[in-house]
C-alpha cells in the first residue's frame, strides 16, 4: 500500500510535473481531479516529472463530485490554510489520501467544511498566503511517510561503507 495524492483541478504544470516526480519517489498513487489547467501531455508537465511518469500510478476524475462519489475512505485529509489543526497532529495511516486544491484558489470552502475534522494546515506566517503547492505536497506526503516508517523506501545507502 502507499498514500494517495490528489490535486483539484490543478492549474500550472510544472507544479503537476514535480509532485508526480515526489510521488514516483515515495510511491504514491496520484489522483488528478478535472478540470485541468493544462493537457496532461504538455511538455512542461512532463519535464518537471523528468522520466518518472511510467513510474506512476495516475488515476483522472471528471470532476470533485466524480472524486467523492467513488473514494469512500474516512482517511482523508484536506489541506486548507483556513483549518485550525495542523498537518503533524493527525495519525496518517496506509492508503490515506491528501486532497490539495487548485494553486489560485484552494479546496472549495464547501468541501472543506463537510469534513473540517480532517483539515489540517501546514503552519506559516499571517503575511503569507500559502506555499508553492509542490512544496506543500511534499512537506506533508513526507510526513505521512514518517508516520508509516517510510514502508516501502529504499533504506539508508551503504556506498561509504564499503
Amino acid at each position: 500500500m502507499s498514500i494517495n495524492i490528489v490535486l483539484v483541478e490543478p492549474e500550472i504544470p510544472q507544479n503537476t510535473g514535480n509532485i508526480a516526480r515526489t510521488c514516483a519517489a515515495i510511491g504514491a498513487t496520484l489522483h488528478l481531479v478535472h478540470p485541468l489547467g493544462f493537457d496532461i501531455s504538455e511538455k512542461a508537465v512532463k519535464r518537471a516529472g523528468l522520466d518518472y511518469w511510467d513510474k506512476l500510478n495516475i488515476i483522472e476524475y471528471k470532476n470533485l463530485e466524480d472524486f467523492k462519489s467513488k473514494i469512500k475512505s474516512e482517511n482523508i485529509f484536506l489541506l486548507s490554510t483556513k483549518s485550525k489543526k495542523v498537518y503533524t497532529e493527525v495519525k496518517y495511516e496506509d492508503d490515506c489520501y491528501l486532497v490539495f486544491g487548485p494553486e489560485t484558489r484552494g479546496l472549495p470552502e464547501d468541501y472543506i467544511l463537510e469534513n473540517f475534522e480532517n483539515a489540517v494546515r501546514i503552519p506559516m506566517r499571517d503575511n503569507i498566503r500559502s506555499l508553492n503547492l509542490s512544496n506543500a505536497v511534499a512537506i506533508v506526503a513526507y510526513e505521512a511517510e514518517r508516520q508509516l516508517n517510510y514502508n516501502g523506501l529504499k533504506e539508508v545507502s551503504d556506498y561509504f561503507n564499503k
